[in-house]
């Protein structure tokens, strides 16, 4: 994407004047904001509201990293080149579309200007005027614009080539979630775990122990089988 057309997006999402930290930013990548106001000898407090105003376009992106001297928390920006591209699909097909009309224009009907190129007319105008300038009053010649269809013919050229270029796609940026990692176990901590361990495992075999006594004592209960006895004869 030529500089020509990110610039042209910047101006007419966020305007004109934020073509200077565009440029500024251009194949750069987390940019300070005190550095961007350094170079483009811009106060700070217009900076980040041109920043801001390229930010909510999303035409920008931004991390924020605390200083360990000041203590406070510093932006650094990135262009966002994906989404100027995006951008500028729509911007190209709309000036592709004007300069062929134009083209039909230059080819389909004469143009007529005086000596002292002060304004250009066509066939009708220049018969309203009787073929006088109506700025200075002099004599009307025809223009030869075939010098204007070639430039006109070799733009649209470039912006078709440009428009059809492949762009990549558009992700929307994802929180990173940082995975703690597992702190590492002092000598007191390991200790502290080793005779927990030990206790339990002693609470355990106690318990086991227990269960065990108590399953012996209780012996299973043998019925009584009353004896019939035999009555002597008398």
């Amino acid at each position: 994407m030529s500089s020509k057309i990110t610039e042209e997006v910047a101006s007419r999402v966020a305007g004109e004047d934020v073509i200077t930290l565009v440029r500024a930013l251009r194949n750069r990548r987390d940019v300070s904001e005190f550095t961007l106001a350094n170079e483009t000898k811009t106060e700070i407090n217009l900076v980040r509201n041109r920043l801001y105003r390229l930010y909510n376009a999303n035409l920008v992106t931004s991390i924020k990293k605390k200083d360990k001297k000041k203590g406070w928390y510093i932006y650094y920006w990135t262009l966002n080149i994906p989404r100027v591209q995006y951008l500028a699909k729509d911007l190209i097909k709309n000036r592709i579309t004007q300069l062929r009309e134009r083209l039909e224009r230059e080819k389909s009907s004469n143009f007529f200007m005086c000596k002292q190129n002060c304004i250009r007319l066509n066939f009708e105008q220049a018969t309203d005027f009787e073929f006088k300038c109506p700025e200075c009053g002099e004599l009307l010649h025809q223009d030869d614009n075939t010098k204007k269809i070639k430039e006109i013919e070799k733009e649209i050229k470039t912006l078709e080539k440009e428009f059809k270029r492949k762009l990549p796609a558009i992700k929307e940026p994802k929180a990173v979630v940082k995975k703690e990692k597992p702190k590492k176990k002092t000598k007191k901590a390991k200790k502290k775990s080793k005779k927990k361990l030990k206790k339990t495992k002693k609470k355990s075999s106690k318990k086991a122990k227990n269960k065990s006594k108590k399953t012996a004592k209780k012996k299973p209960i043998k019925k009584k089988i009353k004896k019939k006895t035999k009555k002597k004869k008398k």
